[in-house]
């Protein structure tokens, strides 16, 4: 060496150490992680669970709020009664709650999570019918139903006969060298995931049918009829996969409506039937038939049924002009105020008078007497003595701008009030009421009756129906079978005879037949019955 010395020392100082690498930083689960998180999250039967509580709180609305589907009229009068609320609850689509998108929101992600549940449980619950009955555990003695003997019969003699037994009972018997394992009670489970498909048919059925139906309503007077087509109905709503093609072609007449009252008693003016004499043709060239449509009895055809939902009166009246010609002449349909009474209330819409326009706002009493202030009311719902009240208008209805209004209201906006006088009263059948001021002439000549029907063609009902009874069907099923297992082992004992061991096992309870079976066993012992149980 040319001088170089080189020493070790055992102090060299730690910082000397040769640096370690850094620590790489944990990543994340990444996208895919946080795919399979939710998934399993939507898919567990917590999630189904709480989708099903919103779906039926989601519900809740739609049976105290009148919905547009239904009862388009009852919509708009909920308007004009709470006119600060009433565009709050449509922006939140209350007045169509089953159309509305978080309803629609709800019912998939229910049916996605039943789905992700149910058929992953179903396939597995199938590969456990298909597998052998577990094997015993080493102490048949620690179980909850255990008991042993000794007999003088091999233990293959012993084997064999508890096999026969077992499978008497319906057992799935699997011998395992020195026991036997027996197992049954699968229909608990099945029951359940039948009721959970049933379940999914159901949320489907609904589903398809709202999606493929429709749904319309109509209002029929005596001795008027309509045909199915889009134009005739009052509402309508299809689904989303409907078309206008798809609606069958019949007609439907309506040729007379008659309702039955309590006449007397407590329950004076109680409804007690409700039957309208219909006639119907089922197709161009098919023969008319008559039905009497009744509550609760539909009328079916092609696919649809035809349901009576209510009714009322439809007074009739003939309006001349100033010029003293007939301007209108037919029957309008009122509306009940009190559905005890049927007070109803309703327009008539003249645009074809001369030289003014006119309009009439009405009320009808089918049963008009005076109450104890001298105002006239109705005391009955049957038409015993029918009246009208009118209050006149004239000037331009509003009809020209082409914006559409309801039948049932009257824009009095560019009317002027025509003042009938102080002697002016009620008009009964075939009084006529002279306008001041040469305007023309109200005619009171009668009354009609109308019905309000719905046309409503769903084709989930009956697979729904199906599936509601089979889903009730495998929930029983669940509650009423429990899932048995029972192990027979039998070994050689000293002195030649045999130590036989039995352990039952049932999930949710104890084994209703563990005693019958282990005393049916070859070389078992009777039990000894004691005098409460002869």
């Amino acid at each position: 060496m040319s001088g170089e010395l080189v020493t070790t020392s055992t102090d060299a100082p730690e910082a000397q150490a040769a640096p370690q690498a850094p620590r790489e930083r944990p990543e994340g689960i990444g996208v895919v992680g946080w795919l399979r998180w939710g998934w399993r999250q939507l898919t567990s039967m917590r999630t189904a669970l709480v989708l099903l509580f919103f779906l039926a709180l989601g519900t809740v609305p739609g049976s105290f709020l009148p919905q547009r589907g239904v009862a388009p009229e009852k919509v708009s009068q909920f308007y004009t009664d709470h006119k600060a609320i009433a565009p709050w609850l449509d922006h939140l689509s209350l007045f169509d709650v089953f159309s509305a998108p978080w309803f629609a929101a709800i019912y998939i992600l229910l049916f996605i999570s039943l789905s992700g549940c149910v058929l992953p449980r179903s396939w597995q619950h199938f590969q456990h019918i298909r597998s052998r009955p577990p094997k015993a555990p080493r102490n048949l003695g620690r179980l909850a139903e255990s008991t042993s003997y000794e007999t003088d019969l091999a233990p293959e003699e012993v084997l064999a006969g508890a096999a026969e037994a077992l499978k008497g009972r319906r057992y799935r018997v699997d011998p395992h060298g020195d026991h036997v394992a027996a197992e049954k009670g699968y229909l608990r489970e099945t029951g359940n995931l039948v009721f959970h498909l049933a379940l999914l048919v159901l949320l489907f059925s609904v589903g398809s049918g709202a999606a493929l139906g429709y749904k319309g309503n109509v209002l029929l007077t005596e001795g008027d009829g309509f045909s199915n087509t889009l134009t005739s109905y009052d509402a309508f709503k299809g689904g989303r996969a409907f078309s206008s093609s798809d609606l069958p072609p019949f007609t439907v007449w309506l040729d007379s409506f008659k309702a039955t009252y309590l006449p007397d008693g407590p329950n004076r003016g109680q409804p007690l039937s409700f039957a309208a004499k219909i006639r119907y043709q089922n197709g161009l060239k098919a023969p008319v038939r008559s039905y009497d449509l009744q509550v609760n009895h539909p009328l079916a055809m092609d696919g649809a049924r035809l349901y009576l939902l209510g009714h009322g009166y439809a007074p009739r009246f003939t309006v001349r002009d100033g010029k003293g010609q007939v301007a209108f002449q037919g029957a309008v349909p009122f509306l009940p105020m009190d559905e005890a009474t049927y007070s109803s209330e309703g327009v008539i819409k003249v645009p074809d008078a001369q030289p003014d326009q006119l309009g009439f706002i009405g009320l009808f009493w089918p049963t008009a007497v005076p109450n104890a202030q001298g105002k006239v009311v109705s005391a009955f719902p049957a038409a015993w003595n029918p009246q009208v009240a009118l209050f006149a208008f004239k000037g331009d209805l509003g009809l020209s701008n082409g914006l559409p209004q309801s039948v049932y209201k009257l824009d009095t906006a560019k009317l002027k009030p025509i003042v009938m006088g102080s002697k002016t009263k009620p008009l009964t059948v075939g009084e006529t009421e002279t306008l001041p001021g040469g305007a023309g002439s109200v005619t009171f000549d009668g009354y009609r009756q109308y019905i309000t029907v719905q046309v409503n063609h769903d084709p989930g009902r009956v697979p729904a129906l199906a599936a509601g009874i089979i889903a009730i069907i495998g929930i029983i099923t669940s509650f009423l079978v429990r899932r048995r297992r029972v192990w027979v082992r039998a070994r050689a004992a000293d002195g030649g005879r045999t130590v036989v061991e039995v352990g039952g096992l049932t999930l949710g309870g104890a084994t209703p037949e563990f005693d019958a079976i282990a005393e049916r066993l070859p070389g078992a012992a009777p039990k000894p019955t004691t005098p409460d149980e002869e």
